[in-house]
């Protein structure tokens, strides 16, 4: 997406700052140079009244104790001068930046660490996606056991982990080996379909809105200025359960395991997925939360809710963008819409099954068939109007309630 649409849907969404993406490509490093303007003193970026953090996503893919290892990281920095000399040296480092797509470096984890801490030690660096199976620290088919299997000696400089659409905070406290690190979670907007920036964020509350005062809360795990995040419910990525998607094989850790991680259909590999990776490391019960956790809310998109509701089968439908329209024009944006819109101000606008399915979301009450190898998962409706009348009579619930204040 061009910063137009950047900008507009982050408004759209209700997104404070937005991620450039692919600072790194030439084409699109020109266009940030040109059009983006510094705001004073903060380390951040403004167009068109939304507010940009400069940020890229790198693939490192190289040997290591004799597996083929693929890791993606995402990159932040606090400045365009900045940004210069770093990508200068992924130059040097042998990456094509002219290529379209994420950039790709034939080099480890550690080396990537270790020479861009070198060019500032302000570039922040997270691990992304940690779990999905093919370019992840833990996936599956090329990660490790552990974070310091992949950086190593470079550990040092990593403070914060991306969940992923496929986990959740709740699955990564399983593992006593992340506590010291902090759970973020972005929305991973690849996708030039504007609807999937923001469906996963992170909330901050802070006195100034700095690329420094950000850096430094993640860093720190500083509840009081780091919030929450907001999660879609993982089984709603597409790599949350084992699968094989050519066969349309879908199924939970236990029966992978029964069936040796064989797909009964064609006898191949299944792609195994994120809730069976997570239960192969980790050393804690479902349920367990770490003292210092910060806190979450899972939330589907209300695109999704809109589809599923009219019983569409696909995103690109006029009649769900028109109910979305109608209520982005009422509410002002969709965590407005999602997190503290009546249930009679809703009804106003769209029929009860959507306004009830809004309510249920937000009370973490909907279902999931879960995603698989590539797949994403699908909302289950099938008991909404008994759940919904129980939300009535407890009462509607607002972003402060989710927040514990």
């Amino acid at each position: 997406m061009d910063l137009e649409n950047l900008a507009k849907w982050g408004k759209i969404k209700g997104l404070d700052i937005i991620g450039t993406g692919d600072f790194s490509h030439p084409k699109w490093f020109s266009e940030i140079k040109e059009r983006l303007k510094p705001i004073h003193d903060s380390g951040l970026y403004e167009y068109d009244g939304m507010r940009f953090m400069l940020t890229t996503e790198v693939s490192t893919i190289y040997n290591q104790d004799g597996k083929t290892r693929k890791v993606h990281h995402v990159i932040h920095a606090s400045s365009l001068e900045i940004v210069e000399q770093m990508n200068h040296e992924l130059e040097k480092m042998g990456g094509d930046l002219g290529i379209d797509g994420r950039l790709m470096l034939f080099k480890s984890s550690p080396e990537l660490v270790e020479r861009l801490v070198g060019v500032s030690p302000k570039i922040m660096i997270v691990s992304a996606h940690i779990w999905t199976p093919w370019f992840s620290v833990f996936g599956s088919k090329s990660g490790f056991d552990s974070v310091e299997d992949c950086y190593q000696d470079q550990t040092r400089h990593i403070h914060a982990l991306e969940t992923g659409l496929s986990s959740d905070p709740a699955m990564n406290w399983r593992l006593s080996n992340l506590d010291r690190f902090c759970l973020l979670s972005n929305s991973d907007s690849h996708s030039h379909w504007p609807w999937r920036l923001g469906r996963e964020c992170n909330v901050f509350d802070l006195d100034r809105i700095t690329y420094s005062e950000i850096a430094d809360a993640i860093k720190k795990k500083d509840r009081k200025r780091f919030l929450f995040t907001i999660e879609v419910d993982p089984a709603y990525g597409k790599y949350h359960w084992t699968g094989h998607r050519d066969c349309g094989v879908q199924v939970s850790p236990k029966e992978a395991l029964k069936l040796n991680n064989i797909c009964p259909k064609c006898k191949r590999r299944l792609t195994v997925g994120v809730e069976q990776r997570v239960e192969e490391l980790a050393d804690r019960p479902e349920g367990y939360i770490p003292k210092d956790a910060i806190p979450f809310k899972r939330m589907i998109p209300l695109s999704e809710l809109i589809k599923t509701a009219r019983g569409i089968k696909t995103l690109y439908s006029q009649t769900i963008w028109n109910d979305y329209n109608r209520l982005i024009d009422r509410f002002n944006n969709e965590f407005n819409v999602l997190l503290d819109a009546s249930q009679e101000d809703l009804e106003k606008l769209v029929d009860e099954r959507l306004a009830n399915l809004i309510l249920l979301n937000r009370e973490g009450k909907i279902r999931i068939n879960p995603g698989y190898d590539g797949v994403y998962g699908e909302p289950m409706v099938d008991d909404g109007e008994q759940k919904t009348k129980e939300i009535k009579k407890q009462g509607q619930k607002g972003l402060l309630d989710f927040m514990g204040l």
